[in-house]
């Protein structure tokens, strides 16, 4: 068996693509090919078999943080006009109702309110790039929602609270896309507007932790920003602000970029 207890997990921030678009026909046909590759390499590169995962979805907004304490968690098909096969993909992955309470420990510790929903299942943000990253779906997931404020220090906080998980064996995983504006996705104008953002992103988050931060709180100020991630949608970015609060003093790194659909998408990695 392997000890855990001296271990510090990476934190990551992935793309999850657009709905279910690693498992179906796409125009053009190798679009997601690369992140599919990309999300499928992930395992190999972690330090350790995760003995669970915390995921944090930009499709998962409450008041205040909640986390799944459901054992046996169902899926959440949560897009519209995919084809009929994409509502019967399967991702059988068990929760950990003792981690999740672990979680709002840590949390609250924190000063943080949060609470354990034993309802909720997986929403696509978490399914869909799990079942690339760990195929067999035999490693627990928790998944911890975003507040509805979108605030960005308030992120990082929460990342900075669960950031002990990190040396239990646990992966945490920010799970959006560096660049989510719904009309931007294949207009020609939007490459060098996604390049200029995904360049301070980037640059930022290879920053010193101090540094990274700070610029991090102020993410609104980069060039390009608010055309990347419209005003009340950035929720797929703020999973980013977890993950890099996890990271503490590690450093951060783009570890994956692709042009789809004309925009620059990007995964960056914490150790």
């Amino acid at each position: 068996m392997q000890n855990h207890a001296n271990m510090r997990m990476p934190t990551l921030f992935v793309p999850h693509g657009a709905g279910p678009c690693f498992f179906m026909d796409w125009n053009p046909a190798d679009a997601w090919d690369e992140m599919a590759a990309f999300l499928k390499s992930v395992a190999a590169t972690l330090p350790q078999r995760p003995r669970a995962i915390v995921l944090i979805s930009g499709h998962w907004l409450e008041p205040r943080v909640m986390v799944t304490a459901n054992a046996r968690p169902e899926l959440i098909y949560d897009y519209n006009g995919f084809p009929a096969h994409t509502y019967a993909l399967e991702y059988p992955a068990p929760g950990d109702p003792t981690l999740a309470a672990r979680l709002v420990e840590l949390l609250g510790e924190a000063g943080i309110a949060a609470g354990e929903d034993g309802q909720r299942g997986y929403d696509h943000g978490t399914f869909i790039p799990l079942k690339l990253m760990f195929a067999e779906a035999d490693v627990p997931v928790v998944q911890l929602s975003l507040q509805r404020d979108l605030d960005a220090d308030a992120h990082l906080a929460i990342g900075r609270a669960i950031a002990p998980l990190r040396g239990e064996g646990v992966l945490i995983v920010g799970s959006g896309m560096s660049f989510h504006n719904m009309r931007g996705y294949g207009d020609p104008r939007f490459a060098p507007i996604s390049d200029a953002f995904d360049h301070w992103l980037s640059a930022a988050v290879s920053a010193p932790p101090r540094d990274r931060e700070a610029l991090l709180e102020r993410w609104e100020q980069a060039p390009s920003a608010r055309l990347c991630h419209p005003p009340r949608g950035e929720e797929h970015l703020l999973p980013l602000m977890v993950a890099a609060g996890a990271a503490a003093d590690g450093a951060g790194r783009k570890v994956f970029t692709d042009r789809v659909m004309h925009t620059t998408l990007s995964a960056y990695r914490f150790d």
